[in-house]
């Protein structure tokens, strides 16, 4: 599989409401190189991409899962654990999640990550 980068922003839940209205009124564009994702802190980021979840995303890449129930089996971990943890990568852009033939078949999207965080994320200049 080809290394996929996505790009992670760090800012506050506070901070991140006032960028999203100054983008929703135009006063602020953000770059094309600007972090899509965003997370409150490195906190939460480790807690959506810790070391079990990074192995499931090996697991997908390498086994290439037609279910769910196929991944429960690889993994041994349970369906209900897994379907949780997919949605939450899913949320994020991390996986995907395509239902075909009745089946969840799940996709890994990103594969390595590039955290970013500063300043002027937080308090975006207006344009």
């Amino acid at each position: 599989m080809a290394t996929r980068v996505m790009k992670i922003g760090i800012i506050s839940k506070e901070d991140y409401i006032k960028r999203t209205l100054a983008i929703a009124k135009g006063e602020y564009k953000p770059r094309k190189n600007e972090p899509k994702v965003w997370f409150e802190s490195t906190k939460s980021i480790s807690q959506i991409l810790s070391a079990e979840n990074q192995d499931l995303l090996r697991v997908i890449i390498n086994n290439r899962p037609g279910s769910i129930t196929e991944l429960e089996e690889i993994t041994k971990r349970k369906k209900s654990n897994l379907s949780r943890t997919l949605k939450t990568l899913e949320k994020y852009g991390i996986v995907e999640l395509n239902k075909i033939k009745g089946k969840i078949m799940p996709k890994v999207k990103a594969t390595d990550f590039r955290v970013e965080f500063g300043l002027h994320y937080s308090s975006p200049v207006p344009q």
